[in-house]
C-alpha cells in the first residue's frame, strides 16, 4: 500500500514552497519587468528596488498565511483572499511611508492584484488535487465521518486498501470490528499510510470537540498558555486605543439616535458569566424597546421588542462597541466564547456535560462558534456551539485568532448570525 501524494514529483508540485516561487515570478516579478523592462530589472534605482523588496516579502507573507489559514476547518474559502492580500500590500506600503523610502507605486498595486489572482489559481488547485481521501474502518464514532462537506470518506469493506491510495486511515479505534482490523492498521503504520482516530478527524473536519468525550482528552489541552493571554489582552487595548477616532463619532451618533427614537437608558447592563464562572455587567447600545433587554430568553429573527435602530445596529455589530470597557476592565476580550446569563448558564450546565469548561477564558464579543455557527436558540444548537466553543480554547492561537477577525468582517458585511 502507499500513501497518497508520496511520489517527488507530487511532493514537489504540491508544496508550498514550490507554489510560493512560482507566485513570485507572476505577481513581483512580471509586472517588474512589464513596467520597467530587463534593464529596469538589471540596475533598478532605490524606488524599484525597495518596491521589489516590500512586494515580495507582502506577497511571501500573505502566501504562507493563507496556507497556514486554510488549515482551519471552515476556513477554506476564496473570499479571505482578496482582503487578506489587501491589507498585507497596505500595511508593507504604510511602513514604507513611515520609514521614508521611496518605492514605485506602479509595482505595489500590480503587484498586489496579481497577488490576488495567483493566490486564487493555487486556493482552486490545492482544492481540486488535495481534498482529503480518507480510508474509513466503519463502525463506532467513524460512521459520523460520512456526508461531512469537502472531504472524500471511502468506506472500507475489509481489511485492505487494494489498489488504491489514500491520505490516511480512519478507524474508531475503541470500537473495532475485530482482531484482523488491528493488523491492518499496524501494517498501515508500518508502510507510512497515516492512522487518525475517528473522534480526531472529526475533530479536524469540523472544527469542533465533542463534549461527550472531555473525560477521555487531556483537560490540560484546553488551557490557554499565561504568555498568550498576556499578549492578547495587549494586542486587544492596542486596538481599542488604536480605533478611537473611529468609534467616538460612531458611538456618539448611535447614542443619539437610540435616544431620539425611543425612551429609555442609551447603554444597559445585563449580568453575564466570565472566565472562572464569575459574574459581571455587560454593556451593550439598547437594541430593543423598554427594559425587555433584560429579561433572559432568545431574541429571535423578526423579535418585536428589537426597534428600528436597533435592528441595524445589532446586523452591524455596533451594540457591541460599549463592551470596549469591559476589555479594558479585564472582563472581557476581542476574541473568545460569547458570555451567557446567568439563567441560561444555570440551564446548560444541568443539560449539557462539560458546559462550564468554556469558562477557563476570558469571554468575547465575537469568536469562533459566532462566525463559523451565527446565532443560536435552542439547547441543541448551544451543544453546537460548546463544541465550537471548546475547539478554540484548545486550538487558540495568533493564526485562528485572525481568521476569526477576517470571518468577523465577513459576517458584518453578510450580516450572518445577526439577531
Amino acid at each position: 500500500m502507499t500513501r497518497r501524494h508520496r511520489r517527488l514529483h507530487e511532493q514537489l508540485l504540491l508544496s508550498w514552497l514550490f507554489t510560493m516561487l512560482v507566485g513570485a515570478l507572476i505577481a513581483v516579478l512580471l509586472p517588474a519587468w512589464g513596467l520597467w523592462g530587463t534593464a529596469g530589472l538589471r540596475w533598478p534605482d532605490d524606488g524599484q528596488r525597495n518596491a521589489m523588496v516590500a512586494a515580495f516579502l507582502a506577497y511571501a507573507l500573505s502566501h504562507r498565511s493563507l496556507h497556514v489559514l486554510f488549515r482551519y476547518p471552515g476556513s477554506r474559502s476564496p473570499i479571505h483572499i482578496a482582503p487578506y492580500v489587501l491589507l498585507t500590500f497596505a500595511a508593507a506600503a504604510l511602513i514604507m511611508l513611515a520609514l521614508r523610502l521611496d518605492m514605485s507605486r506602479a509595482l505595489m498595486a500590480s503587484s498586489c492584484v496579481l497577488s490576488m489572482l495567483w493566490c486564487y489559481i493555487d486556493f482552486r488547485l490545492r482544492e481540486r488535487y488535495q481534498r482529503p481521501k480518507l480510508a474509513v474502518v466503519p463502525s463506532g464514532s467513524a460512521l459520523e465521518l460520512f456526508g461531512l462537506p469537502n472531504v472524500d470518506a471511502r468506506r472500507l469493506t475489509g481489511p485492505t486498501l487494494g489498489e488504491s491510495r489514500y491520505d490516511a486511515v480512519v478507524a474508531d479505534l475503541d470500537h473495532l470490528p475485530g482482531p484482523e482490523w488491528e493488523r491492518f492498521l499496524a501494517h498501515c503504520a508500518l508502510s507510512r499510510v497515516p492512522v487518525y482516530h475517528a473522534r480526531q478527524m472529526f475533530e479536524s473536519l469540523t472544527g469542533r470537540v465533542r463534549v461527550t468525550h472531555m473525560s477521555e482528552n487531556p483537560m490540560g489541552a484546553l488551557l490557554p498558555s499565561p504568555g498568550y493571554e498576556l499578549l492578547k489582552y495587549v494586542f486587544d487595548v492596542a486596538f481599542i486605543l488604536a480605533t478611537l477616532p473611529i468609534t467616538l463619532p460612531l458611538v456618539l451618533l448611535t447614542a443619539l439616535a437610540i435616544r431620539l427614537e425611543s425612551r429609555g437608558p442609551v447603554i444597559f447592563t445585563q449580568e453575564r458569566i466570565g472566565q472562572g464562572n464569575r459574574p459581571f455587567q455587560i454593556y451593550k447600545f439598547r437594541s430593543m424597546a423598554g427594559a425587555s433587554d433584560d429579561v433572559a430568553r432568545f431574541a429571535g429573527e423578526n423579535d418585536v421588542r428589537i426597534t428600528r435602530v436597533g435592528a441595524i445596529i445589532r446586523k452591524l455589530r455596533i451594540d457591541e462597541i460599549p463592551q470596549f470597557i469591559n476589555i479594558l476592565k479585564g472582563e472581557m476580550s476581542l476574541i473568545g466564547p460569547r458570555p451567557e446569563q446567568l439563567a441560561f448558564v444555570e440551564r446548560f450546565d444541568r443539560e449539557i456535560p462539560f458546559y462550564t469548561y468554556r469558562h477557563v477564558v476570558r469571554p468575547g464579543i465575537t469568536g469562533w462558534a459566532q462566525v463559523t455557527q451565527g446565532y443560536v436558540a435552542s439547547a441543541d444548537a448551544t451543544r453546537t456551539k460548546i463544541e465550537l466553543d471548546f475547539y478554540y480554547i484548545k486550538h487558540c492561537s495568533l493564526a485562528l485568532d485572525l481568521l476569526i477577525v477576517l470571518r468577523t468582517i465577513q459576517t458584518v458585511l453578510t450580516g450572518f448570525g445577526a439577531r
